[in-house]
């Protein structure tokens, strides 16, 4: 194969991997119920979780969603208020919903350690153990119910 060649295959290579990662994984996200299913079986899969484990978690994790279902529309409004209040200028009205911001996003938290906690504690000694362990895993850990919420529309 000619240098030519060679180049022209690696460009285009070049291009069809940029326009794939253009597009994207490809449609919109499960819904929310999906995604704890999604996760309950994950959890299930690396803790061996019983039956009535997953029954509970599914729970849990369903209580956590809805719960901050509320919190995630009025931090959805603050952000577009603070994104007007930046079109003006608006200092302290920056200042006052950032504080907002602050307080509605750690409500958000509080409602998924609970979450978490509550899922550790239907568990036995031995899956807290690799529950632990799992990357990225572990009680208040990014495998919370948070990471998987869908972006807001």
């Amino acid at each position: 194969m000619t240098f030519r060649k060679s180049s022209a295959l690696a460009l285009a290579a070049c291009f069809s991997l940029g326009l794939a990662f253009a597009q994207g994984p490809g449609g919109p996200p499960p819904d929310p119920q999906t995604m704890i299913q999604m996760r309950v079986n994950m959890l299930a899969s690396e803790l061996s979780l019983t039956d009535a484990q997953k029954t509970s978690a599914t729970t849990i994790f369903t209580s956590a969603y809805t719960a901050g279902q509320s919190i995630q529309t009025s931090l959805q409004a603050n952000r577009q208020s603070i994104s007007d209040a930046v079109k003006k200028n608006d200092t302290a009205t920056i200042d006052t919903l950032s504080v907002t911001a602050g307080t509605l996003s750690g409500q958000l938290t509080a409602i998924e350690a609970k979450a978490d906690a509550a899922f550790y504690l239907i568990l036995t000694s031995a899956q807290q153990t690799t529950y632990n362990s799992l990357p990225g895993g572990g009680p208040g850990g990014p495998m919370g119910p948070r990471m998987r919420r869908p972006p807001q529309q």
